[in-house]
């Protein structure tokens, strides 16, 4: 089971609800991953007016776990505007706190983040900190009270996978909180490889949305988060330079 704050999860999959194609794909998308924790951002929905469109209108909200984002935000202050408001229309006491410092690598900035985060746990948010893979930084959010550690596999949206597993591997063995990778899956096989890493889960959003069939990669995803951590909680067999016999040389037919 997944332990966020008091919240206790049985999926590891957390999925973004954006850039669908239909709401009916996403429906099937989100059916299929059979995620617990929807994320979505504040600044892209209006959810107050009940006349504009709503991407999570055409799900049956009482199932899932609603987890809004800070994306968007480009300074503290404008994280806990946007975390007070989403807290406001009593979605979810949890906030996934982003703030962004690059336009192009869209890489966060750890000074605002580390502000925005300290702001909304006295505020007496959940609150799960998007970062990137900056040990030191993943440890001094832990140190300041962070629910969840989120660093990026890779930067959002670009597909690489982990880029630097030797960078999330300390994160995940330095953490006494989940370590939830976020940003950069691109395929089944970059989820499963993070989760056997040791990591506590995965949020994704495009990986699923943007895919050419999203209902499957959907699934995909469901399968793949479940068989790294299998795999990992398995313990993998060491590498080695030399081919070992898989068979014994004890009584052996001469």
């Amino acid at each position: 089971m997944l332990q966020i704050g008091d919240k206790t999860f049985a999926s590891r999959l957390l999925l973004g609800t954006g850039k669908y194609p239909s709401f009916q794909v996403q429906k099937e998308a989100v059916n299929v991953s059979e995620a617990e924790i929807l994320t979505f951002a504040v600044r892209r929905m209006n959810i107050f007016d009940a006349k504009e469109p709503n991407l999570l209108e055409e799900l049956d909200l009482k199932k899932y776990t609603l987890l809004p984002n800070t994306a968007g935000a480009k300074t503290a202050e404008e994280a806990v505007r946007i975390a007070r408001l989403a807290k406001a229309s009593e979605l979810c006491d949890m906030i996934k706190v982003e703030i962004i410092g690059c336009d192009k690598t869209l890489l966060p900035d750890p000074f605002e983040t580390m502000k925005a985060s300290k702001l909304l746990l006295e505020e007496g948010f959940t609150v799960l900190t998007y970062t990137s893979d900056d040990v030191v930084l993943a440890r001094q959010l832990e140190e300041a009270g962070v629910h969840a550690v989120m660093p990026g596999a890779s930067p959002i949206g670009s597909g690489q996978g982990v880029v630097n597993p030797l960078n999330l591997q300390f994160i995940i063995e330095q953490s006494n909180v989940p370590v939830i990778v976020d940003a950069g899956i691109g395929a089944a096989s970059d989820a499963s490889y993070a989760m056997e890493l040791g990591a506590d889960g995965i949020l994704l959003n495009t990986a699923v949305s943007g895919a050419g069939d999203p209902v499957k990669m959907a699934k995909a995803m469901k399968l793949a988060v479940e068989s790294g951590r299998l795999s990992y909680e398995a313990g993998r067999i060491p590498k080695k330079t030399y081919a070992t016999k898989s068979s014994p040389d004890t009584a052996m037919i001469e």
